[in-house]
């Protein structure tokens, strides 16, 4: 009876590793993301209907979809590289309002411009609000909305949730450029750190809550090294610049302030859920990489807009990417940078790799992957020891 029961298990267990082992790509079935413009497939577009923005136009998309996308970019962005390597389709916007089979590989409801905090806390700080409130935590509702939708049948919505990939960010950002792009110091937007950590942090125990397993939080970019802050910061004093990349040190610092608060939130939340997959996703230093680097990752232009004006940065507000004035760069796979405040299809790559296959995720996603994919195994060969 026992070589019996062991020859049946070997066409299950061949099956099993076919499975699995089919290109990695069994990890996660779907992706749900959360953030702002450096993640945003379309939502933006959506939302203002038939208004003008110039990245409605070429050359936004021109290096990979030949079109523009919604996208900030000149191509792919890392949120669709992530897709790439898990076997999925790129993430849909939620406001293109697809059909729910279009959605069953999860959905997208980052929004460029959005903020984790909504409207009324800066209105609160004084500041005249005039854009549409896509904060986290309207996000966070365009998700509890979507959800029903995509069961297939009552009481999956567990399986859902703990079969996906959850992209919390990056996020807040915007909550620190719209201050500072308005006259706020550093100091006065850095009391507006810790209400950032706790929206996020907020976000990701209602995911938890609701049956989320694993989640990836990025951290914020080195603004020091962005061509509009470089511009609008611009120091005639030597010591404020960081010798070795040309950024403005003060501004890496603040990035780093918030990456070090949220860093310590994700630590916190691991220890409160053991049974999840929190990964810390270092996008400011795979970026870091690329500015300390540049040439031997193929980058001739870091600190340059490739979309843009003249000017030691190529860029200007007045004559931003896709503007009349602007002009395009030949080969935007030499840049870091696209318009001067979202960077390239190729440093998205760059950051993607490093996050996905390099060393800038804690912990290691290929190896969280990995673990997830041996414990689906081993799931699916006890099922076939009850048959």
């Amino acid at each position: 009876m026992a070589p019996l029961l062991f020859s049946l298990h070997i066409p299950i267990l061949t099956i099993i590793l076919l499975l699995l082992s089919k290109t990695g790509n069994c990890c996660f079935t779907r992706i749900f993301c959360f953030g702002d413009s450096i993640s945003d497939t379309g939502n933006y577009l959506k939302s203002i209907g038939s208004g003008y923005h110039p990245i409605r136009n070429l050359p936004y998309g021109e290096t990979y979809f030949g079109r523009p996308t919604g996208r900030f970019c000149d191509g792919r962005l890392i949120l669709d590289f992530i897709a790439e390597e898990y076997g999925l389709p790129f993430v849909p916007p939620y406001l293109s309002r697809m059909s729910t089979n279009e959605l069953l590989h999860g959905a997208n409801f980052a929004v460029g411009g959005a903020m984790a905090l909504n409207n009324s806390f800066f209105e609160s700080k004084g500041f005249e609000m005039s854009r549409t409130d896509y904060s986290l935590g309207t996000q966070l509702q365009w998700f509890k909305k979507l959800l029903p939708s995509i069961l297939e049948e009552p009481g999956r919505n567990m399986s859902i949730m703990s079969s996906a990939l959850f992209v919390v960010g990056e996020i807040g950002g915007n909550d620190y450029n719209y201050p500072l792009f308005n006259g706020a110091t550093l100091d006065e937007v850095r009391t507006i750190v810790p209400n950032v950590i706790r929206t996020i942090s907020s976000t990701i125990h209602e995911l938890i809550s609701r049956g989320a397993k694993t989640l990836l939080v990025p951290n914020n970019f080195p603004i020091g090294c962005i061509p509009r802050y470089l511009t609008q910061f611009q120091s005639r004093k030597k010591e404020d610049y960081d010798p070795k990349t040309g950024c403005i040190k003060r501004l890496n610092e603040f990035a780093e302030y918030h990456n070090a608060m949220l860093s310590d939130e994700v630590a916190k939340l691991r220890l409160l859920y053991p049974d999840v997959n929190i990964i810390y996703a270092d996008y400011y230093e795979a970026s870091m990489n690329i500015f300390r680097n540049p040439k031997k990752l193929g980058f001739s232009y870091p600190l340059m807009a490739c979309c843009g004006a003249e000017g030691p940065y190529n860029y200007s507000s007045i004559a931003s990417c896709g503007n009349q004035g602007s002009m395009v760069c030949s080969d935007p796979s030499k840049y870091a940078s696209w318009d001067g405040l979202h960077m390239t299809e190729a440093a998205y790559k760059a950051i993607a790799h490093g996050v996905l296959r390099g060393s800038y995720s804690s912990p290691s996603i290929s190896n969280t992957c990995s673990d997830i994919m041996h414990d689906s195994g081993s799931r699916l060969l006890d099922s076939s020891n009850t048959m």
